[in-house]
């Protein structure tokens, strides 16, 4: 349950429901687009359901735009240190077997 009072309603409480959305999906991560991506994530920064989005972002596999302030970049690098973290735990548990 979120703020707004059920798991999809966080969207109308997002800091970019006035925002134009084009400057959530960048063509690129370099060059012009740097600055589209950093005005973005100042949005997402004041935004009270940035942790929703970020999870929606998340189950939902989105490989493209900013969510949760989060580039797409940014999320495969916390899936793999997700992925890389319960490889070694599970290896861990293993050896202390």
């Amino acid at each position: 349950m979120t703020a707004t009072g059920s798991a999809m309603n966080w969207r109308a409480a997002g800091a970019c429901l006035d925002a134009d959305p084009d400057l959530f999906f960048p063509i690129s991560s370099a060059g012009p687009a740097e600055q589209q991506i950093a005005r973005a994530k100042v949005i997402c920064a004041g935004c009270g359901v940035r942790r929703e989005c970020l999870e929606f972002a998340l189950a939902q596999d989105q490989v493209y735009g900013i969510w949760g302030g989060t580039t797409s970049e940014d999320r495969q690098r916390d899936r793999r240190r997700r992925r890389r973290a319960a490889a070694a735990a599970e290896h861990n548990r293993t050896v202390a077997a």
